[in-house]
């Protein structure tokens, strides 16, 4: 890599994001914005003030107390995702803090304690599996005398929830929650109504359907709730607590339809997922379209609720919101609800002027068995013939069109990228995203073979292809190097799995029994996930291989990084693999990533580099 390149390459890791938490009712936003490093809060303020609040050793997040100025804060120590909460006065803050200076709230290192919300009676929710260090319950705390309320303890993980807003109107007295976890089949969640000690199952655990983001009407005779129940998309449906019966208020056939309700219960921000990019509209809460959101001219495809869920102002007039496409790192924009406009109040675009970043072109990639693999193809001005195909994580995970300093640097380097949605992929309906559960997930893999066979269509040279991912994705990277070894000239295995067997058998226990869901139980699909690990086929290896993980990950363990180094080294492939004492699943801190990602980017150009020409 020359030093044009790496200077772009760094210039573009070193692009700093903005996030939006939370707004207060006198028009604060509660911020994420990573300048130091890591994400930290930051308060912005309707006169343009920006009062940094927070200088944690890892990244955090937070919401504020309604009716007071206090913020919760999450964080975790080294990415080990054991969250613990505490309490922050803005106010107080001559300086951004560091732990000494928050007053703790629930603290126990040992465990995870999940921010859920923040009540306006000033009760902290939030989920925890201290009870046995495996299944979450989910709890309500007051923050000014610290007594608590188990409102679940039925074992498994919490997914969303949300508590009622009028629980004192219902004769029963007691409080009223709403709350999802996972069902039998892969990828789907029921619905439990929280009722005093009692728990009622409103839909069905073997239904295979996802019930997403449970929102209370204000009167709390009916929830909103988004849902693929009887359909092949997500819509947006008004549920019945009582007979758990849906309404379906806003839907689209062809595309994932999610909303967000104004405290008021009067307004819905409805988001459209187009095949990677975000439409936004008004609606009313019975689901009466108002208008479409125009956002600012200079965001063209991107994405919104990516990094952040969108937040309401108190009064419902409007909401904060993150926003990122190919060219925007990631801004904080406020949304007019009554006009249907969006302004940036904190923009990421300025520090990459004058950089001419790409946009994808979208193409579907067919397949041997007749399916039709979604891909963004991201193409140079002058090709140099080479690719990299870059596989997200998940695996139900979503290729969308948001930016990356990983994706335009390959670019830079005369690397057309192309990000496929395999099959397995949220976004394109419940039928793509049961494509690869269990026995089939070879299935997936072979979707990265159909892609190596349309690269002539778009003027590539097969010989001279590569491989990228993360997490899931670093599977499918090792799967393609392991499984199809003619086909790929290089991989890059970030936090990625090297065996489904030691990956299930050495998670994190809370995690163990979610997953084997998606990939299969290690007591009754053992044969399978040994034939699916690419651990069990690495002598097929030819292509060198980069390798990067964190040593506190709680959900794939580093051993899964050491013992396919190992393995493919003992073979006389080259391996380079760094591993960070400080990162968890990723790499959190820029630190890092300044120092894995050029290293990363050097190898595949090393290894896609012409035969001709000298390396």
């Amino acid at each position: 890599m020359d030093s044009t390149h790496s200077t772009l390459l760094l210039r573009l890791l070193d692009a700093t994001t903005w996030r939006a938490f939370d707004v207060d009712g006198e028009g604060r936003i509660l911020a994420g914005h990573d300048a130091s490093g890591t994400v930290q809060l930051v308060e912005l303020r309707p006169d343009g003030t920006r009062t940094p609040l927070t200088a944690l050793p890892g990244a955090c997040h937070g919401r504020y107390v309604p009716g007071s100025r206090t913020v919760v804060v999450s964080h975790d120590a080294g990415g080990n995702e054991r969250a613990q909460l505490s309490l922050l006065d803005p106010e107080a803050v001559t300086e951004p803090v560091g732990e000494d200076g928050l007053t703790p709230l629930v603290h126990d290192p040992a465990y995870i304690h999940g921010l859920v919300e923040v009540l306006p009676t000033g009760e902290v929710v939030y989920t925890t599996n201290r009870r046995n260090g495996v299944d979450f319950d989910l709890v309500v705390r007051r923050v000014d005398d610290g007594t608590e309320h188990v409102l679940y303890d039925g074992g498994g993980m919490v997914g969303g929830a949300a508590v009622s807003p009028r629980s004192e109107e219902h004769a029963d007295g007691g409080t009223r929650a709403l709350m999802t976890r996972p069902g039998h089949p892969a990828l789907s969640s029921q619905v439990l109504l929280l009722v005093g000690d009692t728990t009622i199952e409103l839909t069905d655990a073997d239904e295979h359907a996802r019930y997403l983001g449970p929102q209370w009407l204000p009167r709390g005779e009916a929830a909103i709730i988004t849902s693929d129940s009887g359909r092949d998309h997500l819509g947006v449906a008004r549920l019945d607590v009582v007979t758990g019966a849906l309404t379906w208020l806003v839907t689209d056939d062809d595309h994932d339809v999610t909303a967000r309700l104004s405290p008021d219960g009067e307004t819905l921000l409805v988001v459209t997922d187009d095949n990677g990019a975000s439409r936004l509209a008004i609606h009313d809460a019975d689901g009466t379209f108002r208008r479409e959101v125009a956002l600012p001219a200079d965001y063209v495809g991107g994405v919104a609720d990516f990094l952040a869920v969108p937040r309401w102002s108190p009064d419902g007039t409007g909401l904060a919101l993150t926003w990122t496409d190919p060219a925007t790192p990631a801004d904080v924009v406020l949304v007019d609800a009554g006009r249907g406009r969006a302004a940036t109040v904190a923009s990421s675009r300025e520090q990459l002027d004058g950089l001419e970043l790409v946009a994808p072109t979208s193409h579907g990639v067919p397949t041997p068995d007749g399916e039709t693999v979604p891909c963004f193809v991201y193409a140079p001005d002058e090709p140099s013939g080479s690719s990299v195909v870059i596989v997200h994580g998940g695996p139900e995970g979503q290729s969308v069109r948001s930016f990356s300093a990983i994706v335009q640097s390959l670019v830079g380097e005369g690397h057309t990228v192309l990000v496929p949605n395999v099959r397995g992929s949220v976004g394109y309906g419940k039928r793509w995203y049961s494509l690869d559960d269990v026995e089939r997930r070879l299935d997936s893999v072979a979707d990265l073979a159909a892609l190596h066979a349309y690269l002539p269509r778009l003027g590539l040279d097969p010989a001279r292809s590569a491989l990228w991912g993360g997490s899931y994705g670093g599977y499918m990277v090792l799967a393609g190097l392991a499984f199809q070894p003619e086909l790929w000239a290089g991989g890059v295995d970030i936090v990625g799995i090297s065996s489904l067997v030691t990956f299930l058998e050495n998670t994190s226990p809370y995690r163990r029994a979610h997953r084997e869901r998606e990939y299969g139980s290690l007591e009754r699909d053992r044969e399978f996930l040994e034939r699916a690990s690419p651990l069990n086929r690495i002598g097929d290896v030819r292509a060198p291989l980069f390798v990067i993980h964190g040593a506190n990950d709680p959900r794939v363990p580093l051993s899964e990084a050491e013992q396919v180094a190992a393995a493919v080294r003992a073979n006389g492939v080259e391996v380079e693999m760094v591993v960070y004492d400080d990162e968890g699943h990723g790499l959190a801190k820029r630190v890092n990533r300044l120092d894995a990602y050029p290293r990363a980017v050097a190898f595949l150009g090393r290894a896609l580099a012409p035969a001709s020409e000298p390396v």
